[in-house]
């Protein structure tokens, strides 16, 4: 019986198959726990639905404590954050499509900030700043202008701007 050739991908095409393997494993995982005991956030148009305790969930510097952007970090969720969750830029631009009513309300800073949003809408939210504060699920849709998964190798709006490790 002939040795069994071991294939040898190319760097592009393996970095594929990696990616293609995580997103399986985030929709296997979401899946799987979503239990309905707790707040959900969905995350369109990946339809990723994470749940999250408010009271035991860990804040990691990820904008504001119990923010959109912590949520989606804290689960697996990549949303683009260019300025470290700190309302100075754009790139955690979200559309809250149902359960506007358990976020926190849009302060003066986070409506100057919006204003340079490419694809403003009326109910676009910063996820650095749109703070869960209520009883239910919210689903928000992230912009096809922002979902380039800087993380996982896809391309960025910053361009140049991200670091050679982030873009390699």
């Amino acid at each position: 019986m002939p040795a069994a050739k071991s294939r040898i991908y190319p760097p592009v095409q393996r970095y594929e198959i990696i990616l293609y393997v995580l997103e399986q494993i985030r929709l296997i995982r979401s899946h799987i726990c979503y239990t309905g005991a707790v707040p959900k956030i969905t995350f369109l148009p990946q339809n990723v639905t994470v749940e999250f305790d408010p009271e035991t969930m860990p804040y990691a510097d990820h904008g504001k404590p119990l923010s959109i952007l912590d949520i989606a970090l804290n689960n697996g969720v990549q949303l683009e954050h260019a300025c470290g969750g700190f309302c100075a830029c754009t790139t955690c631009h979200v559309v809250v499509k149902e359960g506007r009513e358990h976020l926190s309300e849009m302060d003066d800073e986070e409506a100057d900030r919006l204003d340079m949003a490419a694809d403003l809408q009326l109910h676009s939210r910063l996820g650095c700043q749109a703070v869960y504060e209520g009883n239910g699920d919210i689903v928000v849709e992230i912009p096809a202008w922002n979902r380039n998964y800087v993380s996982e190798g896809g391309g960025s709006i910053l361009g140049e701007a991200i670091p050679a490790g982030k873009r390699d």
